[in-house]
């Protein structure tokens, strides 16, 4: 594994060496998990399928709460993809600024939505290979997209699936990509987008990087990386 890389999975607390779990033993866990979030759903606050994408691109590194805090102002302002192609990447990164890194996130959000407008007439593409050509959308955002939209199943790995994959024994990998694919043949389809949003909750309200709630986890019995 690369130093750089081997250096950010250690920073999310995942450590080398967890053993994989079987596919029932994974099973199991997730089942678990889903009774324990039986209400899991995106936590980001939107009003179209544009506004959701935007929204996403501004969460990486923060919180969906901060994100929730700007957004407001943000698509009053410029509530499609029309008005946000037009807008002063000044003003922009005025508004969103709390979310941090807001110099590049406003540049993205800006020439996404200039994209939008540019090669798909002012909609945003429905379908993974057009929403990654867009600025500042990976595959992580576009799963995360299509999953809450149009139900169509993907894994969302963000540092908290990232983590968690690792930490429970779901896979050995570290790269994103790798990940995914490692999830995808362990779980049904149909489940992906599901599953992905209850390890993110998970790893939000329990399974914490620096240090995780090991005996109010519903799965430590089952989980290679339990502390209790």
């Amino acid at each position: 594994m690369p130093k750089a890389l081997k250096k950010n999975v250690a920073s999310m607390g995942v450590k080398s060496g967890v053993k994989k779990v079987s596919r029932q033993t994974a099973w199991q866990m997730m089942d678990l998990l889903e009774k324990r979030y039986p209400d899991a759903e995106c936590e980001l606050n939107w009003a179209s399928d544009f506004q959701l994408l935007i929204a996403i691109i501004l969460s990486a590194q923060t919180t969906d709460v901060t994100v929730n805090k700007v957004t407001p102002a943000l698509f009053e302002k410029f509530p499609t993809a029309e008005k946000l192609a037009t807008a002063s990447l000044d003003e922009i990164k005025e508004i969103i600024r709390p979310t941090g890194y807001f110099n590049a996130k406003a540049s993205n959000i800006h020439s996404c939505a200039q994209a939008i407008v540019d090669e798909f007439g002012g909609r945003v593409p429905d379908n993974l290979e057009d929403l990654t050509k867009l600025p500042g959308v990976g595959r992580k955002s576009a799963n995360a997209l299509l999953g809450v939209i149009h139900k169509i199943p993907g894994w969302t790995v963000d540092t908290h699936v990232q983590r968690l994959s690792g930490r429970l024994g779901l896979t050995s990998e570290c790269d994103p990509r790798k990940i995914e694919i490692e999830l995808e043949k362990l779980f049904p389809a149909r489940d992906w987008s599901k599953l992905s949003i209850t390890l993110i909750f998970h790893g939000r309200r329990t399974c914490f990087a620096r240090k995780p709630d090991c005996p109010g986890c519903p799965i430590h019995h089952l989980c290679p990386s339990s502390l209790v």
